[in-house]
């Protein structure tokens, strides 16, 4: 099992969870980027820097990723890759991303994407807060407590 993480947008108090989390239970962990991430000195965590462009990352992922592993990330259609491919896909909120809700989080992105390009302001997600951060540390527990 493989925790990667879609790293570029990935909040730091998120990345420092997944930090400590493969440190005390030995997961190996993974960052894609296409910008260089500082990451602590471990064996168990890595970072790989991908070239510019749309999707390179979320692509490197999707190629390296195994049935079982855990994908961090907020990109809907990223989640659903992981899905198809056998993987769980966890938001740094804690939403866990499943068959049964995938396709209604692509109809509902794919929406707000047209209102945006209409000109409507559709604003940006909230602010990380307390519960998203215990949402997602829940998740994660009980992810590496069944799998790890």
């Amino acid at each position: 099992m493989h925790i990667w993480i879609d790293a570029d947008a990935c909040p730091v108090v998120i990345k420092d969870i997944l930090f400590r989390a493969a440190e005390r239970t030995g997961v190996p962990l993974t960052l894609v980027a296409n910008q260089q991430i500082n990451i602590p000195k471990s064996r168990h965590i890595k970072f790989i820097q991908v070239a510019q462009g749309f999707d390179v990352a979320d692509n490197e992922i999707v190629r390296r990723l195994k049935a079982g592993d855990l994908v961090i990330t907020s990109d809907i259609p990223l989640a659903a890759d992981v899905i198809e491919k056998g993987g769980v896909a966890l938001s740094p909120r804690g939403e866990l991303y499943t068959r049964d809700n995938i396709k209604a989080r692509l109809s509902m992105r794919d929406f707000m994407e047209s209102l945006r390009s209409s000109g409507v302001d559709t604003g940006g997600p909230s602010a990380l807060n307390q519960s998203d951060r215990k949402s997602f540390a829940n998740h994660l527990d009980s992810f590496l407590s069944k799998y790890a």
